[in-house]
């Protein structure tokens, strides 16, 4: 008598020949694994759209600063200009005070040296008669206008013709009646003088 009960063969789960292989359920459907995609795996650069703005911003910041610049080379030359203009000035106001004031002492100075060719320029008032002297001598005063020097009609006032005792070959001054006066160079009063001409 044969055993009728029969023994379930074990399962060897699916063929793997048959259906298709099962995806992991941890990996998203339409993964592709890294080197299998197509092509070279090279990603197309992205155009930086922000270029041209960003160059026609340099651009314009550029001209702005040689704008600036340019407005600032010219503030700084009329500022220059201007500097030396006062400058000239100032001391133009101050020559032309100085020379106010030396044109009203002439006559005190005139004294001063009429007393020292007298000999009568002695004691204290010899002193207050230098201190002058230097005084005014340091703003650029200074006298000329002497027997024997060459007559130069420029500088000097002829008021008469008078003989001299040595030989000379040009006009000189014979005799002085009032010694010029020059500030910095400058004529103030011309020198009175008397002139010899050669024979």
């Amino acid at each position: 008598m044969t055993d009728s009960t029969t023994t379930p063969e074990p399962d060897e789960g699916p063929d793997p020949d048959e259906g298709s292989a099962s995806v992991p359920a941890d990996e998203p459907s339409g993964f592709v694994p890294e080197g299998e995609a197509g092509g070279d795996g090279a990603e197309e650069p992205i155009a930086d759209k922000a270029t041209p703005v960003r160059d026609a911003k340099l651009a314009e910041m550029q001209e702005l600063v040689d704008e600036r610049t340019e407005d600032l080379q010219r503030l700084h030359a009329e500022y220059s200009n201007y500097k030396k203009r006062v400058d000239r000035d100032r001391a133009l106001s101050r020559q032309g005070g100085v020379e106010v004031v030396i044109l009203d002492l002439l006559p005190v100075l005139d004294s001063v040296e009429a007393a020292r060719e007298h000999s009568e320029l002695v004691g204290g008032f010899k002193l207050v008669a230098d201190e002058l002297e230097k005084i005014i001598a340091k703003y650029g005063l200074e006298t000329f206008g002497e027997v024997g020097e060459d007559f130069d009609p420029q500088i000097h006032e002829a008021l008469m013709q008078m003989p001299i005792e040595v030989e000379i070959a040009v006009p000189t001054i014979s005799a002085v009646m009032q010694r010029g006066v020059k500030l910095n160079d400058r004529v103030l009063r011309p020198a009175r003088v008397g002139v010899a001409n050669p024979e």
